[in-house]
């Protein structure tokens, strides 16, 4: 005969199946008792669920919740089951206390707000849809010795989170676009950190040496309730929030404290046009944290730009190297060599490696025309490159040798079998013009020309012309 402890097993499992029926029906339950999910059971709720403040609701099981949560009961235990916040439209969790559970499993992509803390005490799992607290603020709390898995941009927290414990952590924060993560190690002793990402970073000219620069466009703030000392790992993703183009051994660590952005140091590693990250010293003052920069981010280099007539079009060719926020490049043209118009736009590709690009123009010339490019940055600053000139009628001068490299001397030997007077330009790397002049060749001759006193040693562009016709060549100077 069964004992009256036997018969509860027996009995309870067919209330809580016959309370499921009744939560499918009415689209919302309600708990004022005592509900325990045992081991191996669970409990759905198709619509809101309330635990009163009366109640009390212990879950080591499979609690399933798919419309709104309120909990107004007090020292709520974690248990060692699952709660399931796997609802199809916008789900809430909120009420006068924390809800706490073991493990936990967010996965709707309509997206969950905390108007209350949630704490966690064993494994969160992002299955689908963004987490967000609401700015009071509440916190996903991730109690000692907890984790999570399965974060990414669609599925992380968008405002507070909370760690508690002595062991490194990632926090899974992110504006709702992108994860932008940030990590904590080497905590001297157990403590409590409140984190949530932000942008645009507040008060970027409040800078202390070293620093003279920081990244503007995002920062975490991380505040420290409790406990010792911390490092902090930074990290940047040029594909996700661009990236200053500073070489990374002048990135380091920073932090606002005492009113201004102050240096936490640190040695970067990465790449300033894909990813990188870097490892403050150990910190006791926490706050803002972003990247800071002990050197101005490097500029655009416009390396080059020609110009040639072939076959009725004109092609151009420019080469660009570190290329940071520039919008597009502008294509302009003049026939008086005075009033410019756009004739095209190209997007720029913003990296800082070396760039080549090229437009053509098919409009018939009549005399010279002549094209320059205008690049345009993303906040609408813009710079000029060097013009270049062409006509309908030039034509390649062929038959010249350069010696190459050049030292004190540039030497042309004139094998074109023109002779006369040719003409010289001699431009740096930049496209800004050096020298120039005429010098007499003979058939078979040839002559010298000195290399600027304000020529370093590096790469110039040699120009000569002979009447229409065009000869231009590399060369190194040494």
């Amino acid at each position: 005969m069964p004992t009256h402890n036997n018969m509860k097993r027996i009995i309870i499992p067919v209330l809580l199946l016959l309370h499921c029926v009744a939560v499918n029906a009415q689209q919302t339950f309600t708990n004022n008792g005592n509900l325990q999910i045992h081991a191996g059971g669970s409990v759905s709720g198709f619509g809101n669920f309330t635990n009163t403040s009366g109640a009390a609701l212990v879950n080591n099981g499979s609690l399933y919740i798919k419309g709104n949560t309120i909990n107004d009961q007090s020292w709520m235990a974690a248990g060692t089951g699952t709660l399931y916040l796997d609802g199809s439209s916008a789900q809430s969790l909120g009420g006068a206390q924390p809800f706490k559970t073991f493990d936990l499993v967010t996965n709707n992509n309509a997206g969950i707000t905390l108007n209350a803390n949630l704490g966690v005490s064993g494994a969160h799992t992002f299955s689908a849809g963004l987490v967000n607290t609401s700015v009071t603020p509440n916190y996903l709390i991730y109690e000692a010795g907890s984790s999570y898995s399965g974060s990414n941009d669609s599925r992380h927290v968008t405002g507070w989170v909370k760690k508690i414990g002595n062991t490194d952590f990632i926090f899974p924060v992110g504006d709702a676009t992108y994860e932008r993560t940030v990590a904590l190690s080497n905590l001297s002793a157990s403590s409590e950190f409140n984190c949530k990402y932000n942008t645009p970073t507040s008060n970027v000219n409040n800078l202390a040496p070293p620093l003279v620069l920081i990244k503007a466009n995002e920062y975490w703030q991380i505040d420290q309730v409790s406990g010792g000392t911390a490092q902090v790992t930074l990290n940047w993703d040029h594909a996700k929030v661009a990236m200053d183009n500073v070489l990374v051994t002048d990135i380091l660590a920073s932090s606002y404290t005492a009113g201004n952005w102050t240096s936490r140091g640190g040695s970067a590693s990465g790449n300033v046009t894909t990813t990188g990250t870097i490892t403050s010293t150990a910190v006791n003052t926490f706050g803002p944290f972003t990247l800071g920069y002990r050197a101005f981010p490097i500029p655009l280099k416009l390396l080059s730009f020609t110009a040639e007539r072939r076959s009725g079009i004109s092609f151009l060719k420019w080469i660009t190297e570190n290329e940071e926020n520039v919008d597009r490049f502008d294509v302009q043209r003049s026939y008086n060599g005075t009033l410019y118009l756009t004739i095209g736009q190209v997007p720029a590709r913003n990296t800082s490696s070396i760039q080549h690009y090229h437009f053509e123009d098919p409009s018939t010339l009549n005399g010279l025309a002549y094209y320059r490019i205008k690049s345009v940055d993303i906040d609408g600053k813009y710079s000029y490159s060097n013009v270049a000139v062409v006509s309908e009628n030039n034509r390649s001068l062929s038959g010249i040798i350069v010696l190459n490299p050049a030292h004190n001397n540039i030497t042309i030997l004139n094998r074109t079998g023109k002779e006369g007077l040719f003409g010289y330009r001699l431009f740096n790397a930049g496209g800004q013009l050096l020298s120039t002049g005429n010098v007499s060749m003979s058939i078979n001759g040839g002559t010298v020309l000195p290399v600027p006193a304000a020529a370093a040693t590096g790469t110039y562009v040699l120009e000569l012309s002979y009447g229409s016709a065009r000869f231009r060549q590399k060369i190194v100077i040494q």
